[in-house]
């Protein structure tokens, strides 16, 4: 049987930007995942879908998003060291939004990739990390498929409204036109500004890569190695658990902690 077609007549689609920096200059840049974010939205919602950045308005980057085809990028207007949650969740309970697709992870800033999952936590909306693809919606429920590691693919069901982060598994994002992002709008709204003390009181360093576990391969041909290579990891002192209470959930998060050497 052949899937339904996707209805997206009436899909309310919020798209979450930020400033990006280009990995070898630095330069302000729109942001690669937003941006396959925005790709996404677009082609779920065409143009009615929404494209929110909350902070600040002057950012030239911006207009990047506005040359994918957008006519108006609304602006939450925040200061540099501003907690931008509140802001935002103030603006999406107002706009009915059914979707918000964000990337999995700033480029500039603090860059901790909590966003989607504070925002989630303060709405009380499920998060799907790792969007590839909507495939369809019915009746309020959206086929989704998510990225898993060594190129995998899982399909899920969601009820709607949730929010999703998508990463490089997700649609290419087109290229920024000049035309386009001259003409697009930048709409400016004046939004609570909360001041980030963590953010205000640390200090900030750039992030580096941890060192990756080496897996010794003992394979001979070639098929066997690309079968070792691209086999789904599989754990054998893993615990799954089931209908457990918060503190049993924490005490074993703790212990698993403790034994990688996380925490000491």
């Amino acid at each position: 049987m052949q899937p339904s077609p996707m209805d997206t007549t009436a899909l309310n689609v919020v798209a979450l930007v930020s400033i990006g920096a280009h990995p070898t200059s630095g330069r302000p840049r729109r942001a690669e995942q937003d941006a396959r974010a925005v790709e996404l939205g677009l082609r779920l919602a065409g143009e009615a879908m929404q494209v929110v950045h909350a902070g600040d308005a002057r950012q030239e980057a911006l207009r990047g998003y506005l040359g994918m085809g957008i006519k108006q990028l609304h602006v939450l207007e925040q200061p540099a060291q501003a907690d931008v949650l509140h802001a935002l969740s103030d603006y999406l309970l107002d706009s009915d939004a059914q979707l918000i697709l964000t990337g999995s992870q700033a480029e500039t800033g603090e860059g901790s990739g909590m966003l989607p999952y504070l925002l989630a936590e303060q709405l009380g909306w499920p998060i799907v990390v790792g969007l590839a693809e909507v495939e369809r919606i019915d009746h309020g429920i959206a086929h989704v498929l998510q990225a898993l590691p060594r190129g995998q693919r899982r399909r899920l069901q969601v009820q709607m409204p949730f929010i999703a982060s998508v990463d490089n598994a997700a649609p290419l994002a087109r290229q920024s036109a000049f035309g386009p992002a001259r003409r697009g709008e930048l709409t400016v709204t004046a939004a609570n500004v909360c001041p980030d003390q963590l953010f205000k009181e640390g200090q900030l360093q750039p992030a580096r890569p941890r060192p990756k576990r080496l897996k010794v391969i003992k394979a001979k041909t070639g098929a066997e190695r690309m079968k070792a290579a691209t086999a789904k990891a599989s754990g054998g002192g893993g615990q799954v658990l089931k209908d457990c209470s918060p503190t049993e959930g924490a005490e074993a998060i703790f212990k698993l902690l403790m034994d990688e050497g996380v925490l000491r």
